[in-house]
């Protein structure tokens, strides 16, 4: 029996994590796999004061679906912690991904910058392939 394959991809509601959520989506279905969409949980939104994760799980979903993806095959987590943390457990055991993706900037991104923390600490600390998806990725 072979273990599913997970293509596991970052998500906090920017236009860069919805172009990756679109392309990771297209990968996972041309692999055979498994698509599972992580939000980071901080602080903030334990506390009520920010973010919509239930709102966000319906955005993830349509683009997921929208990209060839059945909905059977898409997996929504939320996750405690930042964001770089939050996505290299999902590399570790038990929670092996095939692939790690996230968008070249998040919601925290500066303007003028071409990548944004989560993106530069995870191509350095993953034990996964990463895909960083540029903003000027539309699905195509």
């Amino acid at each position: 029996m072979t273990a599913e394959r997970y293509v596991v991809v970052g998500y906090d509601g920017s236009t860069d994590a919805q172009s990756a959520v679109a392309w990771a989506a297209k990968t996972a279905a041309a692999l055979g796999a498994h698509l599972r969409v992580v939000h980071a949980v901080g602080l903030l939104e334990h506390a009520g004061m920010a973010g919509h994760a239930h709102v966000e799980a319906d955005v993830a979903l349509k683009i997921a679906s929208d990209a060839g993806l059945h909905p059977s095959q898409v997996e929504w987590h939320v996750v405690d912690g930042d964001p770089t943390s939050a996505m290299l457990r999902m590399a570790e055991p038990p929670e092996v991904a095939t692939l790690l993706v996230v968008g070249s900037r998040g919601s925290g991104g500066h303007a003028g910058t071409l990548l944004g923390s989560t993106s530069l600490e995870l191509a350095e600390h993953s034990p996964v392939p990463v895909t960083i998806v540029p903003s000027s990725y539309r699905g195509g």
